[in-house]
């Protein structure tokens, strides 16, 4: 799995985590060993100007997701997984700062830019949650997977919840 974590926001951040967690998610969902993702960390004002751009919506956000080749997981456990460019997550980490301090689980920075890097590449793979029935499945996977990939750590204590709307 080729990933790329780019770090222009000028905050420090745990990079091998992001990495990490992001290998770990695509290896849950069956990508392709030789697929491509990035990661780019911007600060605040960066992220404003891409949400502006993009969604048309004012300030900035937490995560977004810009998809290349579309890929998605395989339907079957014998399908061959898909291969290609899965496409770019921009994280800030202003934002995911305050968004782990106002969490019903107060958690750290950190925390927050592991769940919002699941979170991204579960939209990368077509996830959504515009509508009940796609929020539940896609939560349900975001939350399976950082719990997953925490317990491999032996990191204990809960796992953010999930601070994205």
């Amino acid at each position: 799995m080729s990933i790329d974590v780019n770090n222009e926001s000028g905050t420090e951040v745990d990079e091998q985590a992001v990495l990490d967690i992001a290998r770990y998610a695509l290896a849950r969902m069956r990508i392709h060993p030789l697929s491509e993702l990035s990661v780019i960390v911007v600060d605040a004002d960066a992220m404003e100007q891409l949400h502006i751009q993009w969604m048309d919506l004012p300030g900035p956000t937490d995560v977004m997701s810009f998809p290349m080749d579309e890929l998605r997981p395989p339907g079957k456990d014998d399908e061959e997984p898909p291969q290609g460019l899965l496409g770019d997550i921009v994280l800030c980490p202003e934002v995911a700062a305050q968004q782990g301090k106002d969490a019903p689980t107060e958690h750290s920075m950190d925390e927050e830019l592991q769940l919002l890097t699941v979170h991204g590449v579960l939209h990368l793979l077509g996830y959504d949650h515009e509508e009940p029935d796609e929020k539940a499945e896609m939560f349900g996977l975001q939350a399976a997977i950082v719990d997953g990939w925490r317990a491999e750590r032996g990191l204990t204590g809960p796992s953010p919840a999930p601070t994205v709307s």
